[in-house]
This record gives C-alpha cells, sequence and structure tokens, in this order.
C-alpha cells in the first residue's frame, strides 16, 4: 500500500529506485565479467543460489513466516520459471554484446508492454501510443542494425529476454495483488536455484579464484536487493513518480562498460538509446496525463 503522498515519501521512492538501478548495472557488469570464464548456467544458478541464501538471512528477521508465505503456487512457479529464463538469456547475451547495447533493448520492455497489453488484453492505444511505439522500435534497430556488419546473433538473445521481461511484468502485477513483494522475489529466486540446478551442475566448473567467488556474491546480492528495493520504492512513491528514474540504469550500464570491459557505445546504439528511451518516456507521460 502506498504511504502518504508526501514530498519526503517521494524522496525516499526515487533514492530506492535509483539504488535498484545501480544494483541492477552492477549485476550485469559481475555476470558479463564471470561468463567469460564460467559457463551461463553455473553463473545463474550461483547468482540465484547467493540471492536466496543473502535475501532469507537479510529478510527473515524482519517478514518472518510472510516470507514464504505463498497464495498461489502455480503463478510463483511460472515466475520462477520466467526469471531464470530471462536472466540466462541476458547473461548468455552478455558474453558477446556490450552492457550498453542489451541495456538499450531492455528498455524497450515498456513499448513491448503496451503492444501486448493492446494485442493480449485489449486495451485501446490513441494514435499517440502508436507513434511512440514505432518510433521506440525504430530506436531499438539503431540499436541492432539487422543486416549490417555491427550486427550479432547474440542480439536476438536480447530481444527475446526483453520480449519475455515484458510478459514477466504483467504477471508480476497480476500476482501483486494476492503475494507480498519480499515473497515474490524470494520464491522466485528459490525456484529459478531448483530447476537450474541440474543443467549448472552437469558442466560444473569450480570457480578459480577469491575474486570470482566476491564477484558471484555480489551478483546473488544487487539482484536481490536490486528487486526488493524496486518493490519497496513503490510503497513511497507511484508508478508514474518513478518510472523516469528507472531509465538511469543505462547510464550506470554504460559507465560499467566502459570502466571494467574499456567499451565505449558507438553512435548508433547511442542514439538508438536516446530514442528507445524518449519514447518510453513519452508514453509514462501519457500515461500520467490521462490519469
Amino acid at each position: 500500500m502506498l504511504q502518504l503522498d508526501t514530498p519526503r515519501s517521494r524522496r525516499i521512492g526515487i533514492g530506492l529506485v535509483t539504488l535498484a538501478t545501480l544494483c541492477f548495472a552492477t549485476l550485469d557488469a559481475c555476470a558479463k565479467w564471470l561468463v567469460q570464464s564460467l559457463p551461463v548456467f553455473e553463473v545463474v544458478w550461483l547468482r540465484f543460489l547467493t540471492h536466496s541464501l543473502l535475501m532469507s538471512v537479510l529478510l527473515a528477521p524482519v517478514y518472518g513466516r510472510e516470507l514464504v508465505r505463498v497464495h498461489n503456487p502455480q503463478l510463483q512457479l511460472l515466475r520462477a520459471l520466467m526469471l531464470g529464463a530471462m536472466t540466462a538469456l541476458n547473461f548468455w547475451a552478455l558474453q558477446y554484446l556490450q552492457l550498453a547495447e542489451t541495456g538499450a533493448i531492455q528498455f524497450s520492455v515498456p513499448l513491448l508492454i503496451a503492444v501486448i497489453s493492446a494485442g493480449w488484453l485489449r486495451e485501446r492505444l490513441d494514435a499517440h501510443r502508436w507513434c511512440a511505439i514505432v518510433v521506440g522500435f525504430a530506436g531499438v534497430l539503431l540499436v541492432i542494425r539487422p543486416g549490417s556488419h555491427a550486427f550479432h546473433p547474440a542480439i536476438l538473445l536480447s530481444v527475446l529476454n526483453a520480449v519475455l521481461y515484458a510478459l514477466f511484468n504483467l504477471l508480476t502485477r497480476r500476482m501483486a495483488s494476492t503475494e507480498s513483494p519480499a515473497s515474490m522475489q524470494l520464491m522466485s529466486a528459490i525456484g529459478a536455484t531448483i530447476v537450474i540446478a541440474p543443467f549448472a551442475l552437469l558442466h560444473w566448473q569450480p570457480p578459480a579464484d577469491l575474486t570470482t567467488w566476491l564477484l558471484i556474491a555480489a551478483c546473488g546480492l544487487c539482484g536481490g536487493l536490486g528487486h526488493y528495493c524496486v518493490a519497496k520504492a513503490h510503497r513511497y512513491a507511484s508508478a508514474a513518480m518513478l518510472g523516469p528514474f528507472l531509465y538511469q540504469q543505462i547510464i550506470y550500464m554504460a559507465l560499467w562498460g566502459w570502466l571494467v570491459f574499456a567499451q565505449v557505445p558507438d553512435a548508433f546504439v547511442v542514439a538508438g538509446s536516446l530514442v528507445v528511451v524518449s519514447s518510453g518516456l513519452y508514453l509514462l507521460w501519457l500515461e500520467m496525463r490521462r490519469h
């Protein structure tokens, strides 16, 4: 439930979202480093295993039994399967792509949600929204550049991840009325850990050194803390207020790519990112004006 709408509560919500976007960008940077030397499924499994362990220790004293209370096990299982698949696709793509490229495609999710809502949920979209969606997907094409020498097949993994992420968001909205945010993030992580374990253990490769283990721990902590902060932020500020601040994640991803991997996005990726973000913000503005 939303707290009293005051300037202080809005600042808390914005602060939590800012921390979440930094956590998610750091998670992707750590994962990109790890998948260069470890199998993708192993990194995904260790990410969810450490997420489950760390969040259980940190949140159990606060939430108690509420942390593991499940009202709809079927939807919880579906959410866990989707989260595991999305993470595997993202980490697989990060083996070959820049952080800024995967980030730009990820921010097409609001556009995909609008399209899915129109086609599946029968929500009506006016001409302004369709225009924003078309322009946004043009920005995605600037990043992808199919048919050019810059195109890498791994970018299709990011596109599929974005589609799953849009469906994942719609599912999370539906579950929010019956499931607590703490329970959803922990149960999804535990479910993904169990499902991915056979694939990870089949090709197990021991992490080489302490640095690798620290990066694995950082993945779990950043993933769990990021999801928790997003859920908590919506108790202090509305989605319309928080939406624009989610887009700062692409800045952190580009920064990590430059600092850690010496990768600077080219003009097409920068231009495409600006188009995608602008289209998403315009959709958000239209939604705010409607309400």
